[in-house]
C-alpha cells in the first residue's frame, strides 16, 4: 500500500512541477522545475519497475564475475563520493544560474537533497543503511517517512509558486 501511495505522490509532484514549469516560461528558475518535472516522473516510474534493483543485483553479478566481491565496499564508497560530488556540482550550478530566485525555491532545494540521499542510499544498497532505513516509527517504514517527506517538500514549494505566480482572476460584471 505505501509503494502504491509513494508512486501517486511522485506523479502528484510531477503535475505540480509540469504546471510550475508552465507557469515559469521565460523566466528565471524555470530549469530547476524541468529537472524535477522530468526526474518525479523518472523516479514513478522507477518505483513501480524497480530499477535500482536490476541496477544493484548487476553491479553484484559483475563484482562477482571480475572478482572484487569481497572488496565492494571501496566501490560503494567511491560510487557514493562520486554521486555526491557530480549532484553537489550540478546543485551548485543550478544555484548560480538561479540568483535571486533561491529563496523561491529553497524547500524544493531541500526536498530534493532528502530525495537525492534516499535514492542513492537504495541504490547502493549498504545492508546497514537498508536495516535503518527500514526501520519503523508507529508502523510506518523510515523508508516511506524519508521519501515522501522529500516529495511533501517538494509539493509545498510548487504549490506556493503556483498560488504567488498564479494569473490574477479579473471580476467581470454581470
Amino acid at each position: 500500500m505505501t509503494g502504491w501511495l509513494t508512486v501517486v505522490s511522485y506523479l502528484v509532484c510531477f503535475g505540480l512541477a509540469y504546471m510550475v514549469t508552465m507557469r515559469l516560461k521565460g523566466q528565471r528558475g524555470r530549469g530547476l522545475w524541468v529537472i524535477i518535472t522530468g526526474l518525479m516522473l523518472f523516479l514513478a516510474l522507477n518505483k513501480q519497475l524497480d530499477l535500482q534493483t536490476a541496477l544493484t543485483a548487476t553491479g553484484r553479478c559483475m563484482s562477482h564475475i571480475q572478482g572484487w566481491y569481497e572488496d565492494r565496499q571501496t566501490i560503494q564508497k567511491l560510487f557514493i563520493g562520486g554521486m555526491i560530488i557530480g549532484i553537489s556540482t550540478v546543485i551548485a550550478l543550478m544555484l548560480a544560474k538561479m540568483r535571486g530566485k533561491v529563496r523561491e525555491n529553497g524547500l524544493a532545494f531541500a526536498g530534493l537533497f532528502v530525495l537525492v540521499t534516499f535514492v542513492m542510499v537504495r541504490a547502493v544498497g549498504f545492508h546497514h543503511m537498508d536495516s535503518l532505513i527500514g526501520a519503523e516509527i508507529a508502523s510506518i517504514s523510515l523508508n516511506f517517512i524519508f521519501e515522501n517527506l522529500g516529495l511533501l517538500m517538494i509539493a509545498l514549494n510548487a504549490l506556493t509558486h503556483l498560488r504567488v505566480t498564479a494569473p490574477e482572476r479579473h471580476s467581470q460584471p454581470a
